[in-house]
């Protein structure tokens, strides 16, 4: 019996189970709802992942990235579990009537996130069930859809029962929006992007994507608000205020997002007008490309999308202008800071490049340099200038873009160029079509940070990604490639000296870090318990998972850290 359930129970599984189940028994009776929630999330991600990994050909419609697993359970539970240890925290806030507003706020990003998960696994079951049972109404397709239907009504009616606030229609409606965009996405992004995600990591990046969108259409629609109705009478959701950092982040990214379809669309409307030339003037029509590439970016980035954050949050001067201002307004700390960074990159880059194409040092060992370089980087710049390094943080996801976009359209001159030095970092989680890796690492890093720019009374919090990632991930590949014996499993790489060394390394970056941030003014609140359980089930996760570690860790071992 035990060897017929045994491969449903991998490490992968067990692990994300008992981080789900940590964060379940942390909750307070006020969130018990979605607590409930979050549990039948996890049910039915677990079954549909079972299902599909049993029968492999019942989604041969999405080519997935080989060698790794469907992810569905991981990515499914991921981001609503944190925005839930997010609440978890909110409530905790003494007096808590202060930050009502980014409750409520919150709240409904859980059930957004929790919508488009949900949505998407739905689609995923009934896909399943079609492929499968095609050919008749089979029982166990009867069974299918009536379990998702269950489910589905289940959902709302927790949905209903939390909705405290705004009419609960208008928070179904937009919710559900959440969902439909969800499933249109991840459809999208797993068609468009063959061979380059699994069905987890395609579902966290669509989750957050369409949450981040959303979000701006709130932050636009309360602008609207703003003129039609009396600024008390504006619904709860919409009465966070945002930040310039926050708005200009926001703006650069989703308007870079955006820009590969107004660029398309810029070149059939070019091609139409104009026809195609003779195949003799190819260098003017890679000249011409390139033209119109710098003038639909330059319309874009420095005039539709500034517009935006002026029209949002009211900026005195040009968002441009704002940030120079904000660089020089204390020069000798934020000035010294950006030459020290520009300083480790160049060192390190031209180190490492010439490391990658005359040793013969595996791939995964090298990137771990980065992640190291990234310590040195940010670890400072958390303690003593957190806002400048979310200004840095976000400028940087734009500049990685921004390249991506330039690699991928192959724009001349400097496309091919691009490409070849991002390929000498690449490994098997990569393809030609789409380097995601840097982006997860800048990303895992970031996150931590930018979520805990509200009430934070954990002051490891920002930290995770840095402790995650640029310690413990590096400590585990590293001792583990070079002593490692013992393997968690006979057909992966992950040994047990190396899950034991990052887990021990974290803790051991905990205890330096913990007396230099109450020297610097922090409270310690700290409780232990989270963190011997996040620092634990992030190593034993990256030990187990197939998926992209440095996207899912940081946020577990985040996750953890609030409760």
């Amino acid at each position: 019996m035990f060897a017929r359930f045994s491969p449903l129970c991998n490490g992968e599984r067990a692990v994300v189970m008992l981080f789900i189940g940590s964060v379940l028994f942390s909750i307070p009776s006020t969130l018990f709802h979605h607590g409930i929630a979050l549990f039948l999330l996890g049910i039915v991600a677990l079954g549909i992942e079972i299902r599909v990994e049993t029968f492999s050909s019942s989604l041969n419609q999405f080519k997935t990235r080989p060698g790794a697993s469907s992810g569905i359970l991981l990515g499914a539970v991921t981001l609503p579990t944190l925005m839930l240890s997010k609440l978890i925290q909110l409530s905790r806030a003494i007096p808590p009537y202060e930050i009502q507003y980014e409750v409520n706020y919150l709240a409904m990003q859980f059930w957004a996130t929790y919508a488009s998960c949900f949505s998407v696994l739905v689609v995923l079951c009934l896909l399943t069930c079609t492929s499968l049972y095609s050919s008749e109404i089979s029982p166990q397709r009867h069974w299918g859809a009536m379990f998702c239907l269950s489910c589905t009504v289940l959902c709302s009616v927790l949905f209903f029962f939390s909705s405290i606030g705004l009419p609960a229609t208008l928070k179904l409606v937009w919710v559900l929006s959440h969902g439909f965009a969800a499933v249109r996405l991840v459809q999208h992004l797993l068609n468009t992007f063959p061979s380059c995600a699994s069905i987890g990591e395609a579902l966290l990046v669509t989750t957050g994507l369409v949450l981040y969108f959303g979000d701006m259409l709130a932050c636009t629609f309360a602008k609207f608000l703003g003129y039609l109705i009396p600024s008390e009478k504006v619904p709860v959701k919409y009465r966070i205020k945002r930040s310039e950092i926050s708005i200009i982040i926001q703006g650069l990214v989703l308007g870079l997002l955006l820009f590969p379809f107004f660029f398309k669309f810029i070149l059939h409307l070019w091609n139409h007008v104009c026809r195609a030339t003779s195949s003799g003037l190819g260098t003017y029509n890679e000249r011409r490309r390139a033209f119109l590439f710098s003038t639909s970016f330059g319309l874009i980035m420095l005039v539709l999308v500034p517009s935006w954050m002026q029209f949002v949050l009211d900026f005195q001067v040009h968002p441009v202008l704002w940030v120079v201002e904000f660089v020089f307004s204390e020069p000798a700390r934020r000035v010294s800071l950006c030459v020290y960074w520009v300083c480790v990159i160049y060192v390190a880059v031209q180190r490492f490049y010439n490391i990658s194409k005359s040793s013969k040092i595996e791939r995964i060992l090298l990137r771990k340099y980065y992640h190291l370089m990234a310590v040195l980087m940010f670890l400072p710049a958390v303690i003593f200038q957190p806002k400048f390094l979310d200004l840095a943080f976000g400028a940087a996801l734009a500049v990685f873009l921004t390249l991506e976009i330039i690699r991928v359209w192959k724009i001349w001159p400097v496309g091919i160029l691009i490409h070849q030095f991002m390929n000498a970092f690449t490994d098997h989680r990569d393809s030609d079509l789409l380097i995601v890796s840097h982006f997860s690492l800048l990303l895992g890093c970031a996150l931590p940070i930018w979520m805990s720019s509200g009430y934070n009374d954990r002051p490891l919090a920002p930290f995770a990604g840095i402790l995650s990632l640029g310690i413990g991930d590096t400590m585990a590949s590293m001792v583990g490639h070079k002593y490692g014996v013992l393997r968690w499993s006979k057909t992966g790489k992950k040994t047990v000296e190396g899950t034991a060394a990052g887990i021990t390394s974290v803790l051991a970056a905990c205890s330096v870090l913990l007396p230099v941030l109450a020297s610097t003014g922090y409270i310690l609140t700290q409780h232990w318990v989270s963190l011997l359980l996040a620092v634990i089930l992030s190593g034993l996760l990256e030990a187990y998972t197939a998926q992209l570690d440095n996207a899912f860790i940081p946020l577990v071992f985040y996750s953890l850290l609030c409760l």
